[in-house]
């Protein structure tokens, strides 16, 4: 008899744990539900902070735009903010952002990327149309990976690419000028970097602070050289009228890092897509916002293609003969 009380006080303790565990795996899977019904329901919010508005880095932040909304639909909404080319406007907007506890930030063009990499070490910043890393961070030992709360695209072209155009296009030239703004550091870095490729030809640097003397600098640029090369400089990129004037006057051709500032005062340039690199800068937001990706982890990433490209219209009226495997930029119909 005590045997059998044995067992079928065995038998019920055994249903008790199998009850027991079956509520808390049922709990285990509604908790399970919640979560990704939570997570389906979350909005993303996304701040963006452009230096100024030209066409490459428009595009940059359209690319970008256009690959989360794609992806997420009405679940990502940003807030976009124009510096107008004002460094300490960047640091006003991205510690804006900070306050507002976004999920991530955008910094388009180095001044903003620095702008949010000193606002926060927590909220994720990915940057886009920044020419190099280790230059913008200030970090010497530069790898591809931070370590640390940032990551995102680089829109450096190769410079001996770069370089060969220039050899190509003009091999007759003797002296080449380098022209950009002392108030950005990459720039200084793309135009140490292409005098390494352009060592048959005397190279002269001219350098503006700011839109107030950019004229007179191209002016003496135009006097004394025969070929000009700008990299991809934000505030050259802002002026190219101011650039295109005088150089057209002076019959000086001029070689861009990009095609924006080629079209507004080059000859040629070997460019990449930008509306491509917001893309793939997108693609790296996704993948910290929904999949939980390390950003520390991020290797930067390069446009995946670059082209050949020239202004059709420019090279005509300087005389410039265009050889085979040069793409006409586009001209934008008038309004």
């Amino acid at each position: 008899m005590k045997k059998i009380i044995s067992l079928l006080l065995a038998v019920m303790l055994m249903a008790t744990v199998f009850a027991a565990c079956s509520s808390s795996k049922t709990d285990s899977t509604e908790s399970t539900g919640a979560k990704a019904e939570a997570d389906a329901g979350k909005t993303y919010n996304i701040g963006i902070c452009q230096l100024v508005q030209h066409p490459a880095l428009d595009a940059a932040t359209q690319g970008f735009k256009d690959y989360l909304t794609d992806k997420l639909g009405d679940s990502v909404k940003f807030n976009e903010q124009n510096a107008n080319g004002d460094s300490p406007t960047c640091t006003t907007i991205a510690n804006q952002f900070v306050a507002d506890n976004v999920d991530l930030i955008l910094g388009n063009a180095t001044p903003a990327l620095q702008a949010a990499f000193t606002a926060t070490d927590k909220i994720p910043v990915l940057g886009t149309s920044i020419t190099d890393y280790g230059t913008a961070l200030d970090i010497s030992d530069w790898t591809g990976v931070s370590g640390f709360n940032v990551s995102g695209t680089s829109d450096l072209a190769p410079l001996d690419g770069q370089a060969d155009i220039i050899k190509e296009l003009f091999p007759d030239a003797k002296t080449i000028g380098l022209l950009y703004c002392s108030a950005e550091p990459n720039s200084k870095y793309q135009c140490d970097t292409i005098s390494q490729y352009l060592g048959d030809y005397e190279l002269k640097t001219y350098t503006f602070a700011d839109s107030n003397d950019i004229a007179s600098v191209v002016t003496s640029a135009c006097e004394e050289v025969d070929v000009i090369y700008i990299p991809t400089d934000n505030s050259a990129a802002s002026n190219t009228g101011i650039i295109d004037n005088i150089a057209l006057e002076k019959k000086i051709p001029i070689v861009t890092g990009e095609e924006g500032i080629c079209s507004g005062c080059g000859v040629a340039t070997l460019s990449i897509s930008y509306y491509d690199l917001g893309t793939a800068t997108g693609e790296m937001a996704y993948d910290i916002l929904v999949n939980g990706a390390d950003i520390s982890k991020m290797e930067v990433k390069f446009a995946p293609a670059t082209t050949k490209k020239y202004d059709a219209a420019r090279a005509e009226a300087l005389g410039i003969e265009i050889p085979a495997g040069y793409e006409a930029i586009e001209v934008e119909a008038a309004e």
